[in-house]
């Protein structure tokens, strides 16, 4: 469906966008995106707090020792727990592997960060929660092993 404008040049309407987006971004491919897109937001930070492997750092220990200051846990059992949930989860999203766990779990430590460490970054925790709250409603979709495995058994 066209229309005239003005100057009679025919465009295509509006109404076409929808079913051109649906056409260009299949699900099982925003599914993916999604997944993949926050994950590497969560691993590269882990990446930041350790040495080779899985080794923390001191400056990882000062962090969250200084600044961060967690209420309720010892800021060395929040430094191991941080970093090793933002190598495992990644990990679990891109593989799409209890993907919807994974994604609870950054979700909650989106709030914690979002809380207790920077309230003022609310605007990129909002966006990383929309990504996590997609990943918990609709699951990992169908380029996924959770979806693999769900069709196997």
């Amino acid at each position: 469906m066209t229309e005239l404008t003005a100057v009679s040049s025919p465009r295509p309407s509006l109404a076409v966008l929808p079913r051109l987006a649906q056409a260009a971004i299949p699900l099982p491919v925003l599914s993916l995106i999604a997944r993949v897109s926050i994950a590497a937001v969560f691993f590269l930070s882990g990446r930041t707090k350790v040495e080779g492997l899985l080794t923390v750092t001191d400056s990882t220990y000062a962090l969250f020792a200084q600044e961060y200051r967690l209420p309720l846990i010892p800021s060395d059992i929040a430094a191991h727990l941080a970093t090793y949930s933002e190598h495992l989860f990644p990990i679990l999203l891109v593989l799409g592997l209890g993907a919807r766990f994974a994604a609870l779990a950054l979700l909650g430590m989106t709030v914690v960060i979002e809380v207790f460490v920077y309230p003022l970054g609310w605007p990129t925790h909002l966006l990383w929660a929309t990504v996590l709250l997609y990943i918990i409603r609709f699951g990992a979709g169908p380029i996924s092993l959770d979806h693999w495995l769900s069709r196997r058994s």
